[in-house]
C-alpha cells in the first residue's frame, strides 16, 4: 500500500501560481511513477502530467504544457506541481497518483490515490 496526501491548493488570482505537494507513505516511493490528473464537477479525471521514477523523464497533457511542471525528492518521499501563469480553466481538484507503469494518462492504470485538494483560479 501507498497513502498520498496532496496539499497546497487554495484560491489564486489568473496569472499567478500555486505548488502542490503529494507526500507519499507506504511501500517504496521510489518504485512508483508519479502522476498528477484533475477533475472538475461532473468532468471525468483528466490527467495533468507525470515522472518517472527517477525524475529523468516528465510528460504533460498539451493543456499545462510550459506552464506546470512536475517534479519529485524520493528522499522527502514527495512528488510536487508548480502551476504557474494559472488560468480560470485549471480550477478543479488535484489528485497525485502512484503507478508502476511509465507514461501512462489513463487513470485506470494508477494503483494508489490522494484525496485530493482544491484548486480555484479567479479571473
Amino acid at each position: 500500500q501507498v497513502q498520498l496526501v496532496e496539499s497546497g491548493g487554495g484560491l489564486v488570482q489568473a496569472g499567478g501560481s500555486l505548488r502542490l505537494s503529494c507526500a507519499a507513505s507506504g511501500r517504496t516511493f521510489s518504485n512508483y511513477a508519479m502522476g498528477w490528473f484533475r477533475q472538475s464537477p461532473g468532468k471525468e479525471r483528466d490527467f495533468v502530467g507525470s515522472i518517472n521514477w527517477s525524475a529523468t523523464n516528465t510528460y504533460y497533457a498539451d493543456s499545462v504544457k510550459g506552464r506546470f511542471t512536475i517534479s519529485r525528492d524520493n528522499a522527502k518521499n514527495t512528488v510536487y506541481l508548480q502551476m504557474n501563469t494559472l488560468k480560470p480553466e485549471d480550477t478543479a481538484v488535484y489528485y497525485c497518483a502512484a503507478s508502476i507503469h511509465l507514461y501512462v494518462t489513463d487513470p485506470r492504470r494508477y494503483d494508489y490515490w490522494g484525496q485530493g485538494t482544491q484548486v480555484t483560479v479567479s479571473s
